[in-house]
């Protein structure tokens, strides 16, 4: 009896055209950090996140009032307060608490802006693994994992995230996969989950982020179901979802 539902993996947005077809529920991943964040800021009391583009879209929010985090190639864009850090949005959660944030991103608000055309997208992490990989089984329809990558190219930790949701999936009887990319994934999922701090230590952007002394935002994006909150897009805004709250299409 064959599979009812696919589950499959791109690598980065450059490839999302080749892949989106047919696909209405996509998950957005951006392990380090921006995916991580946005978890993280919802479950520690964010009402609302507003992913945007651009620098200069979140600097006209920011001129209106509202509380603005922008980052590029791992650092605080002059002129900001906030980056893509989760930790910041556990430190100043009661500052935060009830609060709409921008954030534009290198690469995960592209990821975002993508897919956001899609009847589904949601927002996954390690940190929320088990609770989004929970509710995509329990909703029994097509899923696209589309990592965010590095400016368009390949990365190996969220390409490693976009394994874990794969390999959940796929072991659960009600998913199978046709790409090699999600079998590629599947297979270095597997290869680094007992040490992932350990296997990514060569990789690009865990090399970048050390250089910023960020090794603890790194430890803690990798640490898998910390969180269980799972974030959604609903009407321009991530928001908690709450009581599988989106319905069937």
């Amino acid at each position: 009896m064959s599979a009812k539902c696919r589950v499959e993996i791109c690598f980065s947005p450059a490839e999302y055209a080749l892949y989106q077809e047919n696909f209405e529920l996509v998950v957005v991943i951006d392990v380090l950090r921006a995916t991580s964040a946005i978890c993280t800021a919802l479950e520690y009391g964010v009402e609302r996140i507003k992913p945007v583009a651009s620098v200069d879209e979140a600097r006209d929010w920011m001129k209106k009032g509202f509380i603005a985090a922008a980052e590029r190639n791992g650092e605080i864009v002059e002129g900001f307060e906030l980056g893509n850090s989760p930790l910041a949005y556990i430190e100043r959660a009661e500052e935060f608490l009830g609060k709409t944030i921008v954030l534009t991103t290198t690469n995960g608000t592209k990821a975002i802006d993508i897919a956001k055309d899609k009847h589904t997208v949601v927002i996954g992490a390690l940190n929320n693994l088990d609770a989004l990989t929970s509710w995509l089984i329990e909703r029994q329809e097509d899923v696209l994992i589309l990592a965010s990558g590095w400016k368009d190219k390949f990365n190996l930790e969220d390409t490693i995230c976009a394994g874990a949701i794969a390999d959940v999936l796929i072991e659960s009887g009600d998913f199978a996969a046709d790409e090699d990319s999600t079998v590629a994934s599947k297979f270095i999922y597997r290869s680094a989950r007992d040490n992932m701090f350990a296997f990514l230590k060569a990789s690009s952007h865990r090399r970048r982020l050390r250089k910023l002394n960020l090794n603890e935002d790194v430890k803690y994006c990798l640490t898998p179901n910390n969180l269980t909150t799972i974030p959604f897009l609903k009407d321009g805004y991530l928001v908690k979802l709450i009581d599988r709250e989106i319905p069937i299409s």
